[in-house]
């Protein structure tokens, strides 16, 4: 018992300081991918054959860039697109410049399980309002998207968690937060403990955020 409260009194701060940093890049990185992987999710499911604004340019384009960033492992991406992270937030250290790749990375990623979302709801749900003569900014809104909100939640919950793994990673580079902690003092200075509260507390912020995630869904699914 005192050396957990040892262990507490040693590294409270930092262990602290870490958690905050990797809120603040999932935070940021998460509404910024949000913004940019529903539309972009959308826009691919609309634009595909067969769909409301059927474009093969535009489907076969973003597909095709959706499909060339999500076959690059992420640590590979951070090295490849350090001149653009510069050029955007100015530099490549820190909570800062892991937000970019940490985007670059995860959009794509929303917008895949957003097209998979869409594409469960039921298209004679959609025939049928389209019938009716309903405007399709309606459509879009009030019936596609309102009946795949569960699973956009659910799809959002895994990104969240892949999100999560991608800022441990980018700890090991300088990014900062729990990935940066277990590096530096876990497996660099051998401080054991360190390495075991990091992965502790990893397994209860998954956890919650797939629990969260899991009943907020099943609730929508209610409504």
């Amino acid at each position: 018992m005192s050396s957990i409260q040892s262990f507490i009194t040693d590294w409270s701060d930092v262990i602290g300081k870490s958690i905050i940093e990797t809120f603040q890049m999932v935070g940021i990185s998460l509404l910024f991918s949000i913004l940019i992987g529903i539309p972009l999710g959308l826009l691919i499911v609309l634009t595909r054959p067969g769909q409301s604004f059927d474009n093969k340019f535009l489907y076969q384009f973003f597909n095709l860039v959706i499909n060339i960033i999500r076959s690059v492992p992420f640590i590979i991406l951070l090295f490849f697109i350090l001149p653009f992270t510069k050029l955007i937030v100015g530099t490549t250290i820190g909570v800062k410049g892991v937000i970019v790749p940490l985007v670059v990375y995860t959009a794509p990623y929303i917008a895949r399980l957003m097209e998979s979302a869409l594409l469960e709801v039921d298209s004679g749900v959609v025939e049928a309002y389209t019938a009716m003569g309903i405007k399709r900014r309606h459509i879009i809104w009030h019936v596609l998207l309102r009946e795949a909100r569960p699973s956009i939640i659910l799809g959002l919950t895994i990104a969240t968690i892949g999100l999560i793994g991608a800022t441990a990673m980018a700890g090991m580079v300088g990014a900062g937060g729990l990935g940066d902690l277990a590096y530096r003092y876990g497996h660099l200075r051998y401080e054991v403990d360190v390495m075991y509260a990091t992965v502790f507390i990893l397994i209860i912020l998954v956890q919650s955020i797939q629990s969260i995630g899991n009943r907020f869904a099943a609730k929508l699914k209610k409504d």
